[in-house]
């Protein structure tokens, strides 16, 4: 996690078992994992390169692989995690790293998909959560659910309404994928799509 920790917050109450929380920088989250007694580890960019173009992204995705492989992690949940990682965790994981993203994929992928969803002038977006892969905002869609846009909308208040609903969506989707897990059946093959858009 990269921010506020707001999704993860919706996990812990929704009785997601979160064992390991991993920060790419100091963020709130870290405090939430640590106050609910989860382990939070801060792998924390600046010791790969920070924000600048020496920044060792294989590197980094190579350590964060290991440190969850080693927690004896089955599913990766990245929620607001602003690094975007490498084939490493991918191979670590194959098809179990799950992420939310605040738009109606494919539809405005990337960092900025909130403010490209208001200057579209469309009136909807919404939030996805899908299995990711090493494409940028890409993998087979699990569950998605439509947000108006107002009229009165800047980014921020749109923003917040989709994060609203992503902590409603997010954790419904874990415990049906952790479900599906105990049953053999893996993240992409979980049917959610009718139930919970």
């Amino acid at each position: 996690m990269s921010g506020t920790g707001t999704i993860l917050d919706a996990m812990l109450h929704a009785g997601i078992a979160v064992r390991l929380v991993v920060a790419d920088r100091p963020c709130s989250g870290l405090a939430i994992a640590e106050a609910a007694g989860v382990r939070a580890l801060l792998l924390d960019r600046a010791a790969y390169g920070g924000f600048t173009p020496a920044f060792d992204r294989v590197a980094f995705s190579r350590e964060l692989a290991k440190e969850l492989v080693d927690a004896d992690i089955d599913v990766v949940a990245m929620a607001g995690f602003g690094t975007v990682v490498t084939g490493e965790l991918h191979a670590a994981f194959p098809g179990r790293v799950l992420n939310t993203h605040p738009s109606l994929l494919p539809d405005f992928k990337g960092w900025h998909a909130v403010a490209q969803a208001l200057a579209s002038g469309r009136s909807e977006t919404g939030c996805t959560v899908h299995v990711a892969t090493e494409a940028l905002d890409d993998g087979p869609i699990l569950a998605q659910r439509k947000v108006e846009i107002l009229p009165s909308d800047d980014e921020q208040s749109l923003h917040e309404r989709i994060k609203m609903v992503e902590r409603a969506l997010y954790p419904a989707v874990l415990a049906r994928v952790m479900a599906g897990l105990d049953e053999g059946i893996e993240p992409a093959d979980v049917a959610l799509r009718d139930e919970l858009v």
